[in-house]
């Protein structure tokens, strides 16, 4: 693999994702159908089966049932991450006239009736515990946006996206319900449940961290080093957290693994929780170890590897791309995979890869905007923007 086969393979992307406008089908939209809706309406177990249907199926039967294809505010918050850092290594202005497309979506994408400023996505979710209207926002949503806003500002200067950005906080702290242990605290996922989930409890723990700095606000601190305190203290002994410790979500898989140690990274970079730097190390090895195999097949669980879904290989190449010349060699290993297993030549990557059967539908979310931002990322780091990755003694 070189750079250039990288670079070569996000100008197809760009040029595919450009004529879809940025819109798209998601794995989990059957909700959108007028038909499921209907037959839906008293029945939960009939809203989760028509949802793994469709999230199943290699054939792509949308169009039939009435759904149709939507701006997801998380896709257009990746897709805001990987113009920014194109136009970092390019000083394109096509990227940055791109660039202030998609701060202008996210303001209209925004859901209301909220404290500052959040997103959720643009359809309605049933999960076991809780029905999740279209547009409830969500914490991993508003801070991976909130992430991206932040790079935004510090890569083109637009003030936009950094006033967006940091009305994030507000919504983290005075709308999501905490779950307390002792002296510390879990977020919840939306404003209507109360689900202990650790990537989204440290994703929202990260974002207000970084807005330290641009609030200028100390205050933050508290509730970042509280929650971090929550998901650090179910951190198995060897490395891994379970995805939550509810009863029937005891797994461990790649890519919410990812999640995590990525937002401790963000926590330390803002020197708060430096305690946990063994804890740290000790997580990046075991995801590097137990989610990959020799060749950079990536895994989707520790303990078996099929399905592989473009989560893990685009969430691994964003966060290990960070990780310093430690991990160069191993980073293009997953790149390689990725491109030469989930990669179709038109633009866009398919969405699994089972033992016998790649399911190639596009879609625009869960693996365009995915993978745009971790082949952006991957040559953001390369060309030398994250200069002291990996010299941090994180």
């Amino acid at each position: 693999m070189t750079q250039k086969s990288v670079e070569n393979c996000i100008e197809e992307m760009l040029a595919y994702i450009e004529s879809e406008d940025f819109a798209g089908y998601d794995p989990y939209d059957a909700l959108n159908s007028p038909f499921v809706q209907l037959i839906g309406a008293k029945s939960k177990w009939v809203r989760i089966a028509a949802t793994q249907f469709f999230r199943r199926s290699p054939i792509n039967f949308r169009p039939l049932f009435g759904i149709k294809k939507g701006l997801n505010p998380k896709g257009i918050g990746l897709f805001l991450w990987g113009y920014s850092k194109l136009f970092a290594f390019t000083n394109n202005n096509e990227y940055l006239e791109k660039i202030d497309y998609l701060i202008e979506l996210l303001e209209k994408l925004r859901c209301v009736n909220y404290s500052g400023n959040c997103w959720g996505y643009n359809f309605g979710w049933q999960s076991r515990s809780a029905m999740r209207p279209k547009a409830t926002p969500t914490i991993v949503n508003t801070s991976f946006i909130g992430h991206a806003l932040l790079d935004c500002y510090d890569i083109t200067g637009r003030t936009e996206a950094l006033n967006i950005a940091v009305l994030v906080k507000d919504f983290i702290l005075k709308d999501l319900h905490r779950t307390k242990l002792d002296n510390t605290f879990c977020f919840s996922y939306t404003p209507i449940d109360t689900e202990v989930v650790h990537n989204a409890n440290l994703m929202g723990s990260s974002i207000l961290a970084r807005l330290i700095k641009y609030c200028q606000d100390d205050s933050l601190k508290g509730a970042v080093q509280q929650s971090l305190d929550y998901s650090m203290r179910h951190q198995r002994e060897d490395g891994s957290w379970f995805y939550a410790d509810t009863s029937n979500q005891k797994w461990i898989d790649s890519f919410h693994t990812g999640f995590n140690l990525q937002a401790i990274r963000y926590i330390m970079e803002a020197e708060i929780g430096l305690e946990y730097k063994d804890s740290y190390s000790r997580g990046v090895e075991y995801y590097a170890k137990e989610f990959f195999l020799d060749d950079g097949t990536p895994k989707y669980y520790n303990d078996r590897t099929y399905p592989i879904d473009i989560h893990a290989p685009a969430q691994a190449i964003s966060f290990f791309s960070r990780e310093g010349t430690r991990y160069k060699e191993f980073t293009e290993q997953i790149i390689n995979w990725m491109i030469n297993n989930l990669y179709s030549n038109k633009g866009y990557f398919y969405f699994r890869k089972g033992k016998s059967l790649t399911n190639r539908i596009p879609y625009m979310r869960w693996s365009q905007a995915w993978a745009f931002h971790a082949l952006t990322e991957y040559v953001f780091a390369l060309k030398g923007r994250f200069k002291n990755a990996g010299n941090t003694g994180l």
